[in-house]
């Protein structure tokens, strides 16, 4: 076994750590500029932001309904609005039982809803779940190994969106699951009144307040970590970093379902610059261009149809509304051309003289 007895011992458990809170930050970071782009079309499309709110508040009072459930506190209420979401416990429980429900409500949005997602791919997708087996426990090594295990499960992911079946009703299904979650993985609170007060910063307050309010469970957290560290390498098994790349691979999944709801948010902005009638045609393009490629591979069959028909879609999409923000809109256009404005001036110019 290589490494310092210091590195083995103090920092290889670190590794994997590092890891989660660094995408859970890159989760964050998209979170907040999504609730950005909603307020951008927040305008023309209130019924949708209003209902991106109610998502997000929905698995936030979900997750703290399974929070009072685990810790046996009971429920006696549950209420929920597009503005607003309650669960009161039927038992008040203090100390660990309450950090335990609070951890739930303010971190558990970003973790449950993708396990829901991530138990549907068990039974979709058929590779992306490996673990490295690692003979070392270096601070590097454990790095490495959750970082290739991650590189797994996101060539597998990324590989079967891009050959999903959406005339497939679990496949559709996933992918509609996976829009709502990325629509709603975090309240937008931009339903009938803004409040400014709600981003990422007043998230990670929250969580500071819940870690520094009782540091000993976060100081007993870390002594479970490190006993399950040391427990893998008397083992020699990989147990620890294989429990940290599945929290990674929940952020994976958070983090792609994001990307997907931004380029949602981001179509509906620019069809938004579209006179008239026009704006709707991107949106009928993707349906149509789909079944058509999925009927031509239908008659003439191929390997890559599923691949192809996406790409396809999303080229054609893209293009219909490039064109259309360029022959339809206003925009760096005059009803006069340039060169004639100029002689015109010109002229003027010259008469006036």
């Amino acid at each position: 076994m290589a490494g310092s007895p210091i590195d083995i011992i103090v920092f290889a458990p670190l590794a994997p750590i590092f890891g989660v809170i660094l995408f859970w930050f890159i989760q964050l970071l998209f979170i907040e500029n999504q609730k950005y782009l909603l307020t951008k079309i927040r305008g023309n499309h209130e019924p949708l932001c209003r209902f991106t709110n109610f998502l997000g508040i929905l698995f936030q009072t979900i997750c703290h309904a399974l929070g009072y459930t685990v810790t046996k506190s009971g429920i006696s209420s549950f209420y929920i609005s597009v503005n607003y979401g309650k669960v009161a416990p039927k038992k008040e429980k203090k100390g660990v039982f309450e950090w335990i429900s609070n951890a739930f409500l303010f971190i558990g949005p970003f973790f449950i809803p993708a396990t829901l997602l991530l138990i549907c791919l068990f039974f979709l997708m058929d590779k992306g779940f490996n673990i490295v087996s690692t003979t070392s426990y270096t601070f590097s090594e454990n790095l490495t190994a959750f970082g290739i295990n991650l590189y797994y499960f996101s060539e597998g992911f990324i590989g079967f969106l891009s050959n999903i079946d959406l005339l497939h009703p679990a496949h559709l299904g996933f992918f509609i699951l996976l829009i709502f979650f990325g629509m709603g993985t975090r309240p937008s609170f931009i339903g009938e009144k803004k409040r400014e007060k709600v981003d990422m910063l007043f998230d990670l307050k929250n969580i500071r307040y819940n870690i520094l309010h009782r540091p000993l469970y976060i100081f007993i957290l870390f002594l479970i970590a490190y006993v399950l560290s040391y427990i893998s390498l008397l083992l020699n098994q990989n147990w620890y970093v294989a429990l940290f790349s599945i929290l990674g691979w929940l952020s994976i999944i958070a983090i792609i379902s994001l990307i997907v709801s931004h380029m949602i948010i981001i179509l509906i902005r620019l069809t938004d610059e579209i006179p008239g009638l026009w704006k709707f045609l991107p949106h009928i393009t993707i349906p149509v261009s789909y079944l058509s490629m999925r009927t031509l591979f239908f008659i003439y069959p191929s390997s890559f149809s599923k691949w192809v028909s996406i790409l396809v879609t999303i080229i054609s999409t893209v293009l219909v509304v490039l064109l259309l923000l360029k022959y339809r809109t206003n925009k760096f256009k005059t009803k006069v051309g340039i060169k004639s404005l100029m002689k015109l001036g010109k002229g003027e110019k010259d008469g006036s003289r």
